[in-house]
């Protein structure tokens, strides 16, 4: 493994490739950190799995999502940022400086960690839904509701998250069916009443998703009572799976404070974590905004916080 193989110093190590991975390369680039960015297991993250962004600033007519992550990281190298393709497997943040591993074979030690690894959505895991992801399939009812304004759509989820996107979605749409497992929501009280008194969302209890239908695109979705056994199909142009966010920060929760869904803590209006000299950045540490131009900005904080403590320890 890493027996006997000389370790590579470097002052700034960004883990992860999304917006905010991207932007703090962008920044550490031009405070002269020379940073080494490794781009993980998804480069250019969730991002890259989605279609059309317009909510972006600066993209007046719009850009795909795996193009806009092309443009990030074209910037970033033109800074002078390292961007590698690795993922980091292993860390340790006992001691300054700290290690992390790159594909369990490869050891860095850096002065600074700006960890942006992100955080991934939970699927039903339907091979239908898989098909058509991005054809109507969505995890995010702020990025892609736009695209259904006066369609029918079905969200998937019981809780907060799921009940704040049937109400986002509400807006837009002219029905809302929400498909609900249990026999009753697990959102708080008030977002239950809100979304039992929105006239356009149809909650459907006791209700598990059979398929996702469609060919290229989604033309409806076939559920099952789990009282009756009944299956029925219902016509929707948008399915949207809310049952939450999983992020990706495993290998650092023997150092890191961290929530009980496994978000890293960051001390409030900073990006700096327990563990001197790691930082965290976009969708790891953000469980409510979880958007693209959030990300870049935490990623930019990220950096700037890098910055200071570098030059606060001497290391130029």
């Amino acid at each position: 493994m890493t027996e006997g193989i000389a370790a590579e110093r470097v002052k700034c190590l960004i883990i992860g490739s999304g917006p905010a991975g991207y932007t703090a390369a962008v920044y550490a680039s031009r405070a002269n950190l020379n940073p080494v960015l490794y781009q993980g297991i998804q480069p250019g993250g969730q991002l890259t799995i989605t279609t059309e962004v317009e909510n972006y600033p600066g993209y007046p007519d719009g850009v795909q999502g795996p193009e806009m992550m092309i443009d990030f990281e074209k910037q970033a190298k033109r800074m002078g940022a390292d961007i590698r393709f690795g993922i980091a497997t292993k860390v340790d943040f006992s001691s300054l400086p700290h290690k992390v591993w790159i594909d369990d074979e490869k050891l860095i030690e850096a002065d600074a960690v700006i960890i942006s690894t992100g955080a991934s959505a939970k699927w039903l895991g339907l091979s239908s839904e898989e098909r058509l992801n991005g054809f109507g399939v969505s995890a995010c009812a702020v990025c892609d509701g736009f695209f259904f304004r006066g369609k029918e759509v079905a969200i998937v989820g019981a809780g907060d998250t799921a009940a704040e996107e049937a109400l986002y979605l509400s807006k837009l749409c002219t029905t809302v069916h929400m498909l609900v497992r249990k026999e009753a929501m697990r959102a708080s009280k008030v977002m239950q009443d809100r979304v039992l008194s929105t006239p356009n969302i149809k909650v459907y209890f006791n209700t598990e998703t059979e398929e996702v239908l469609g060919d290229k695109t989604v033309t409806g979705v076939r559920v099952k009572n789990n009282k009756t056994g009944a299956t029925q199909e219902i016509a929707v142009n948008g399915f949207f799976v809310a049952i939450g966010h999983e992020p990706n920060s495993a290998i650092f929760k023997a150092f890191l404070d961290m929530d009980e869904a496994g978000y890293i803590k960051t001390i409030p209006g900073t990006s700096k974590t327990n563990v001197e000299g790691v930082f965290a950045a976009g969708d790891v540490q953000d469980k409510i905004y979880r958007q693209a131009v959030t990300a870049a900005g935490s990623g930019c904080m990220a950096a700037l916080d890098t910055e200071r403590y570098l030059g606060e320890k001497g290391i130029h």
